[in-house]
Order: C-alpha cells, then structure tokens, then sequence
C-alpha cells in the first residue's frame, strides 16, 4: 500500500562600476564582438535540466508499506535510536544466515556508535536515514525537517555510512507535507508492513514468540519487516535480536528470500 500524497536562492553581487577616467581604447577593442564568446554563452543557451531524483519518480509522494513485486522476498530492516544492545547479535545472525537487511539508524545514534555504522557498512547492508533526534515530523516546518535529515546524513557519513535514498519517518509519524519535504531532500519514504512489536518488551506483553507470529501472520511478496537494535529501557529485553533466528528459519521454510531496500530502485 502506498500512501500517495526549495533550495534558497542566492544573489551573486556585481562587479562595481569602473571609478575614474575610462583607459583610451585599442582598433581592436573598437571592432565587432565575437559571433560566439567562449565565456558566456547566448541568452537562448539550453538550460540544464534539473536533477533527477535518487529513486523512481513514481514512488515521489509516498511512504511505501510493502515492496511492489510478486517475488517471494522480504527485507529485513531494523531502526537504530537509543541503544544498539542487541546489533552484534543481530549482525552475527545475519552473517551466519547469509543475510543481507537495512539499517535505520538516527544521527545521534550514529554519532556515538561510529563502530557499529561500521560494521553495518563493512558487512554488506544498506542503510538509511532516520533523523537526527527523532522528533515527530509533523509537528515540524520544513525548514527544521531539511536540518534532521541532513544533520543526520551528516552524522552517518563521519561514522562511514551512507544513508541515501532511504528514509523512515520516526514513530512512522507523517503527512503529505513531510513526505514531500523528505522528498525534496532527495530521499524516499520507506514504512513497513508489519511492526514486530518487540520494542515494547517483555514488561510490554511482548515475547519472542509474539514477535515471530507478527512476522508469519503478514508474510508476503515485498513484507517490509520493522525491527529495532535497541533494548527495552526498563526490563532490557532485546526480543527481535532474540527472535531473528526464528523469523529467517520460518521465512526460508516457506520460500522467502531476503533483500535489502534496494529492491525498490529497479
């Protein structure tokens, strides 16, 4: 399901007028201009078009919940925010599982765990953006929109990532402004088909099992799985670290493969 919904000029200042008496002229300076001067180029001169976007331009507008494709494949994806407990365990399941994902990591995420951006980048998977704070975006103006996401990329480009053309809402909180702001900062708007829920934790209801059942009950085509790298603040659970094993096993039994969010810029 797709949910369908400004640079700043510049002035460049002129060069001033010549002060003083103007120098007597040579024939040559006299003598007609150049049919066609090498520097500036006539007034009907083509433009250059405009960039196109990082991603297809169908998908301008939206905040995409499932991949659209008919192959059995799912892309694992994980968000990164206060607490990175369980991402070695998540890493070294998908290493032993052959098993390539995306990371949603914030700035300030990245900015404190540059080792583990690393590790993410260096063992293969993609990553994207996630902001820089992790404030709701619909309560922003696009101005501070334009800041976390680029503050951000920031942040994960110094701890050696790249974040481009992903980008996930935090909280999924958006509307069609913050879709098209995000847009216009030249990424694409990723949500998911199914939230696992294992950040709410054991002290939440939550379980290992809950997480996996999550997972088989909205198994499709292009599923988006939503899962996080952090413990539960209080009762320190890491349940989708806990629950991956699982989830890959299941998935690959019933004839899943597994991408990463590239899969939508074909």
């Amino acid at each position: 399901m797709l949910l369908v919904g400004a640079c700043a000029s510049r002035e460049e200042a002129n060069e001033p007028p010549f002060a003083g008496t103007a120098p007597p002229t040579t024939p040559a300076e006299t003598g007609p201009p150049p049919a066609t001067s090498p520097l500036a180029p006539p007034a009907s001169f083509p433009q250059p078009a405009p960039p196109a976007p990082a991603f297809p331009a169908r998908y301008i507008g939206s905040d995409i919940e499932v991949m659209p494709t008919d192959r059995r494949v799912v892309a694992l994806t994980f968000d990164a925010g206060a607490s990175g407990a369980g991402l070695q365990r998540i890493l070294d399941v998908l290493a032993a599982e052959n098993v390539r994902a995306t990371f949603f990591p914030t700035g300030a995420f990245a900015a404190a765990n540059p080792a583990g951006i690393a590790s993410i980048s260096n063992q293969g998977h993609r990553l994207g953006n996630h902001s820089q704070t992790h404030p709701y975006f619909t309560s922003l103006s696009d101005t501070q929109i334009r800041a976390e996401i680029a503050t951000a990329e920031q942040s994960i480009a110094s701890a050696g990532g790249n974040p481009k053309p992903f980008f996930r809402f935090p909280f999924g909180d958006r509307d069609a402004r913050s879709i098209a702001a995000v847009n216009g900062a030249g990424y694409l708007a990723v949500r998911w088909t199914v939230d696992t829920l294992g950040w709410q934790g054991t002290s939440g209801g939550r379980s290992i099992q809950t997480v996996v059942d999550r997972v088989q009950t909205t198994a499709q085509p292009g599923q988006i799985v939503l899962m996080h790298v952090g413990a539960h603040p209080s009762d320190g659970s890491t349940l989708d670290a806990d629950a991956l094993p699982q989830i890959i096993t299941w998935l690959r039994g019933q004839g899943y493969g597994f991408v990463t969010l590239d899969e939508l810029l074909w």
